[in-house]
């Protein structure tokens, strides 16, 4: 016999869930019987999700929006009642070295572009879907919020300054929210993927996704499923003394060797 989630009817929200991880993560909770809002910027890729999600729905949202959030969220507790797990999965990256040097000069720089457009999506948009629906929880006396966090955001990676930093945030917040939240019923965790095969590494080279794979104690990648299987866990009845945890999800990843 499996474990017994006890998410059988129950909101959940993912952000991000259009594709990759989120989408695995959307369906792997709609399997367990749960409600689930699937919220994305992808409108199309979003509604074909939306097919697949029983009693659940997708909604066009942008997380980095408070506007759109608040809207979302008022929609959910209108038509659903309550929510009970928020999973804030949604990301982007914007890779460029912080100052790319050659030939004794600047070549490149990460542009205050591309450190803000993850800043605004990574990090403030965990802030915000996570206030709006916060009150909402304390009101229920119950809930879970759960964040995509990253290895990187405990190791740092290479041309990744503003991504990793969203990373560590999210650890950050999390470990602040489990302090303010706890007493209202409210369990928050993140978890760290390592290096998941997810569509972002269709464009990189075999070699490089070799050099990860040769981190990796496991000899492999992850899947999206893995990961949408943590996120399931901590979310479950299960999982109901743990809190301000981040879990690594990486196959026992070695940084630097």
């Amino acid at each position: 016999m499996g474990i017994e989630t006890g998410l059988s009817g129950r909101v959940v929200v993912v952000t991000g869930a259009a594709a990759g991880i989120g989408r695995a993560t959307a369906l792997r909770f709609a399997r367990e019987g749960a409600i689930v809002e699937a919220w994305d910027r992808d409108s199309a890729r979003g509604e074909e999700l939306g097919k697949d999600l029983g009693p659940g729905a997708f909604r066009t949202v942008d997380v980095a929006s408070r506007a759109s959030v608040e809207e979302a969220v008022a929609a959910v507790i209108t038509e659903r009642g309550r929510i009970d797990v928020l999973v804030n999965n949604a990301g982007i990256v914007r890779d460029a070295q912080l100052v790319k040097w050659k030939d004794g000069a600047v070549a490149a720089t990460m542009t205050d572009e591309q450190f803000d457009a993850v800043i605004s999506v990574n990090l403030r948009g965990v802030f915000l879907a996570t206030r709006a629906v916060v009150p909402h929880m304390i009101k229920q006396g119950s809930g879970v919020v759960l964040q995509a966090s990253s290895v990187v955001g405990l190791y740092g990676n290479f041309g990744q300054t503003n991504y990793a930093a969203t990373k560590a945030g999210v650890v950050a917040m999390t470990q602040t929210w489990a302090r303010e939240l706890g007493k209202y019923g409210i369990r928050v965790n993140a978890v760290a993927p390592g290096f998941i095969a997810t569509e972002i590494l269709s464009a990189m080279p075999q070699k490089v996704i070799d050099g990860m794979v040769s981190h990796t104690p496991v000899g492999r990648m992850g899947s999206v499923e893995d990961i949408a299987n943590a996120y399931v866990f901590l979310a479950s009845d299960a999982a109901s003394f743990i809190h301000g945890t981040v879990l690594s999800v990486d196959g026992g990843l070695v940084p630097g060797t």
